[in-house]
């Protein structure tokens, strides 16, 4: 690319930025140094192309914040690259400088149990700092991709809340300290950044006097602009106990000019924190006592999206070249401009900034739109995104019906310095974006349809104080995917409040699953293992891939109920790490062996399980003590495997790498793992994909699977580096971690996996291969069931159990039992109609000696009001129909109203309302809204239209004052309309 591009040819190109690479002065494009792998383009940009795109830009003539000469200046007076990209490269290459080695970011899925998502750029670290794994390298520099949750509410709203963020940082195992730590954030932030130091202030623990001392007397810090701070603030925790220490943390003051006289750090309008530096220097146990770390540690983070406001000298985060290029995007296709927007059009633009860097981070890691877990933050977040958009206005291309995918090439055009693997991601990402937005946008209308006429009944129930209740709340998300803040949001603006608290209750799954995604990090669990580990030193050594057996073993460690003991009773359940073991520790979606640990003296251990500790040094057998003699730590002993569970397991974990390659041959390429579970009675696999198998399909991938087992292919199965393993092809487990050097699993010509589960020898081994379920276990995630080798017999075995039973119990041949059943199926329905039928005539007949009952209006309408027990609620239609019929002879054009209500033998309410055009016109009344608020009383919902409406309820106490409810608001409309 020779060619010089114009500042207006850049502002243009913006939006195409990709695979870590930054627009230079000169309009070149400068490759990132600190790639894994080679940056691709996945837009190539010419000269010519920006210049195609600033004259559709003039064509169409959208204002944009690109029509300011300055909007993105990326380089500051001294010529200093301050593009986020820079800003991101500048921060690696400095500590890379300094002896770092330079690290991938890890997924948004993190390995922790502990977290929902990855909040933090320490987190990958987290088994290093805790001692459960050794160090790779002395000290360390990332960008994490984050996720955050808890205060979406804040996102747009202040300057600087996100819910997707890069987290810079450096790290230090045991290597430099304080000293060098303080030095180098300073040295980054006054000289490679350039940041005036008389505008930076520092903060320290208040006991921390080497960290004051090195700031004030080494770096030059004046003591007016080093406040010292209490441990809410400055003192880092992993917990009630384990690591600790003091932090440091680096601000910019946006107004010097207001001295340094009763500053506060704490005053957003003029401080922000860009730099934090812990000092993880100590150990707490759980009486409190600290005890010096024989190894301390280094964990920072700088805000890449906070030193881009510094460095840009923008109002906040978002008009940084980070987000306001997708925000431009967004505004553009609303055919609106953020700089001449009110606020509350520049929150919605600010919210579909961030959120859409978010989900496509999200969904690029493998997390799919769904109802549960990582995926309800991924549906959460893109719906605000489609919410925002449809109140500004915003509009798909041209012969699309979708506009999040447009918005999200901007985002994985800008992603490429952060992840790599988001642009090879794109078209996935695009197609699940798609498919998100129409299917909300299908529930959309019918949802808002039901909140209109919710907010409605609220309203003409309660005037001063419109409630929706919980269950309501509850009912449009379950049904109609409204998340509860769209729902606040809409009824806020109706000026009808939400009972948060009761959808919270109904809803508790989900609202806990957002919360999880926590701001702190538990870096305490597993650290009983990691002690043993370490007083171990040596980690166990497995031996089962040749040998079921191991003899003369030793017992290392016994554990029991969490501590360490020397001896194991008969009858005591224990936890047992011996130098060397036959048994598979769970892992790699395969469950651990089960068998037998023999003793000396003639007494044996039940092995129920057998899984890895800490961070995969050890191996833990779980065991209740057999027979008459204790075990003791030192025994030698002989560990056998259990040979007919492992025979088992190896078959369905080699089918498990079969069924996926017959995967991605019969549905397409594009399939993807989602999880695995391999036991001995059968595997499970999920898959990502937009749609669920046919049934043609499933029996080719049966075809498929069973045909490899006839083939008697040969496996190959032995350790590569991990990059030699990658650029043969090998497929990763979903979930897994991997070190430098890897066990390949080689189907030839079939399957080749980066595995380090227990397989067969040839496939022949397997025996055979049978899908027992298909079904779908979230939003574009499918779920297949199987069994091979004995469970197929086993499967075989109980079918013709079954079929036998069935035979006899109908009296019929094996051959015979479909056409008996679907001859008891038509009896059966045929029965249910006939006494339906009957119910509701007898609901009627009852009904009828009620019309007696019914109220006279000035007007002449008829108004019945009853309650009629025991009814079903279609008989209790048919009821009211037959009721209004009578009725009418009274009243003919000025109208009936008819309200019952009934409590069936569950206890449950039943209510139905049937208004006709007389009752509606003389006194403006809607069965729906009148009904809906009876129902609220008695614990339910429900609506309907102007003429019929239906709900029902759980509290049957409150049917008759409901019911008294009802009456006395229908005819106080009809008599004031009389007058």
């Amino acid at each position: 690319m020779n060619s010089v591009l114009s500042p207006s040819m850049l502002r243009s190109a913006s939006v195409a930025l990709c695979r870590g690479y930054g627009f230079r002065r000169s309009g070149a494009l400068a490759p990132r140094r600190c790639g894994v792998r080679a940056a691709r383009v996945v837009r190539p940009i010419t000269a010519a192309a920006v210049a195609s795109a600033d004259a559709t830009k003039e064509r169409d003539a959208v204002p944009t914040a690109g029509d300011n000469e300055k909007a993105f200046d990326l380089r500051d007076a001294a010529g200093r690259d301050i593009s986020g990209a820079g800003i991101r490269s500048r921060f690696l290459a400095f500590y890379e400088a300094r002896g770092h080695a330079m690290l991938d970011s890890s997924s948004l899925v993190p390995e922790d149990p502990t977290v929902l998502l990855t909040i933090a750029g320490m987190l990958q670290f987290k088994p290093v700092f805790m001692g459960q794994e050794e160090r790779k390298v002395p000290r360390a520099t990332t960008t994490q991709k984050c996720v955050r949750t808890n205060d979406i509410e804040n996102v747009g709203v202040t300057a600087r809340h996100h819910t997707f963020f890069e987290m810079l940082g450096n790290f230090s195992f045991g290597d430099y300290f304080k000293k060098e730590a303080i030095a180098w954030a300073w040295e980054l932030t006054t000289v490679e950044y350039g940041l005036d130091k008389s505008r930076v202030w520092v903060s320290v623990f208040r006991e921390d006097d080497e960290a004051y001392a090195i700031w004030r007397d080494e770096v030059g810090v004046p003591e007016e602009r080093i406040l010292r701070m209490d441990e809410a603030d400055n003192f880092w925790a992993a917990g009630p106990t384990g690591p600790c220490g003091p932090c440091s943390e680096l601000y910019w003051d946006f107004h010097p000019e207001r001295g340094t006289e009763g500053a506060d750090l704490d005053d957003d309008s003029r401080f922000i924190e860009f730099y934090n530096l812990v000092f993880m220097e100590t150990s707490r146990d759980a009486g409190g006592n600290m005890t010096p770390l024989a190894r301390k540690n280094i964990d920072t983070g700088m805000g890449l999206e906070r030193m881009a406001q510094i460095l840009q000298g923008k109002p906040n985060n978002y008009e940084t070249d980070l987000i306001r290029p997708i925000i431009d995007k967004a505004a553009a296709m609303a055919g609106i401009s953020y700089d001449g927007a009110d606020e509350a059009t520049k929150l919605k633009l600010k919210v579909m900034g961030d959120h859409t860097r978010a989900v496509v981070y999200l969904i690029s890691d493998g997390v799919l739109p769904s109802n549960v877990g990582r995926g309800y933050i991924v549906r959460r977040l893109l719906r605000r995104v489609v919410r925002c958009g449809r109140l500004l206005g915003v509009k798909p291309p041209s012969g699309t019906e979708a506009f999040t995918p447009t918005i999200a090439e901007v985002v994985i055009a800008l992603s490429g310095g952060c992840d790599l693997n988001v642009a090879d991601s794109a078209e996935r990402v695009y197609k699940e974006l798609e498919r998100e937005e129409m299917r909300f946008a299908t529930t959309l209308g019918r949802g808002e349809e039901m909140l209109a006429d919710m907010i409605a009944t609220a309203k003409a129930a309660n005037a001063e104080a419109p409630t929706l209740s919980g269950a309501q709340a509850f009912t449009l998300f379950d049904t109609y995917g409204f998340p509860l803040d769209i729902t606040t949001d809409t009824a806020t603006e109706a000026g009808v409040e939400v009972d948060v608290d009761a959808f919270q209750v109904a809803m508790e799954r989900a609202r806990n699953l957002s919360r999880d995604a926590r701001v702190t990090v538990d870096v305490t669990a597993g650290d009983t293992m990691a002690r043993v580990a370490d007083e171990l030193g040596e980690p166990t050594r497995f031996t089962g891939y040749g040998s079921l057996t191991e003899e003369q073993v030793r017992v290392r460690a016994i554990i029991r109920a969490g501590e360490r003991v020397e001896e194991a009773l008969p009858g005591q359940e224990v936890e047992v790490v011996l130098d060397a073991t036959p048994f598979y520790a769970e892992g790699g979606g395969q469950i651990g062996d089960v068998g037998e640990i023999r003793l000396a003296g003639g007494g044996q251990l039940a092995v129920a399980d057998c899984r890895k500790a800490a961070g995969g040094r050890l191996f833990v057998h779980s065991c209740t003590v057999r027979g008459d003699a204790p075990l003791r730590s030192g025994d030698a002993v002989t560990a056998v495997v259990n040979a007919e569970s492992r025979r088992r397991a190896k078959a369905n974990h080699t089918a498990t790498h079969l069924l996926q390659s017959a995967l991605r041959r019969v549905l397409g390429e594009e399939v993807s793992q989602a999880g695995s579970l391999v036991t001995f009675e059968r595997l499970r696999f999920d898959f990502n994909s937009p749609r669920a198998p046919t049934v043609d399909e499933l029996a080719m991938l049966e075809g498929l699977v069973n045909g490899w087992i006839g083939d008697g292919i040969d496996l190959s199965m032995g350790e590569m580096p991990i990059a030699d393993a990658k650029e043969k092809g090998a497929t990763a487990m979903f979930g897994e971690k991997y070190g430098d050097v890897v066990r390949v699993v080689d189907v030839p010509g079939v399957s080749m996996e980066l595995c380090g589960g227990t397989h067969v020898r040839n496939t022949a081994e397997i025996g055979g291969f049978k899908i027992v379920a298909e079904a779908g276990v979230a939003a574009g995630v499918r779920r297949i069931e199987a069994v091979s080798g004995a469970g197929v017999v086993d499967l075989l075995t109980n079918r013709e159990r079954i079929v036998s039973k069935l035979a006899g119990t109908l009296r019929v041949p094996s051959e015979a039992i479909v056409g008996r059943v679907t001859s008891l199926q038509e009896d059966l329905r045929a029965a249910q109609k006939e006494a339906e039928a009957l119910r509701g005539e007898l609901a009627a007949v009852k009904s009828l000696a009620l019309a007696s009952s019914a109220a006279a209006t000035v007007g002449g309408q008829r108004v019945l009001v009853a309650r009629l027990d025991g009814v079903d609620p279609a008989a209790l239609k048919s009821a009211a129909e037959s009721l209004q019929a009578v009725l009418l002879d009274e009243a003919g054009e000025a109208g009936v109203a008819v309200v019952l209500g009934s409590c069936g033998a569950d206890g449950k309410v039943g209510l139905v309302a049937l208004f006709d055009k007389g009752v509606q016109t003389a006194g403006g009344l809607k069965a729906g809204s009148v009904l809906g608020a009876a129902a609220k009383a008695c614990g339910g919902g429900g609506g309907g239209k102007p003429g019929f409406a239906q709900a029902g309820g759980r509290d049957a106490s409150q049917l008759d004052a409901a019911l008294d409810a009802a009456r006395v608001t229908i005819m106080e409309a009809l008599a004031s309309k009389s007058e």
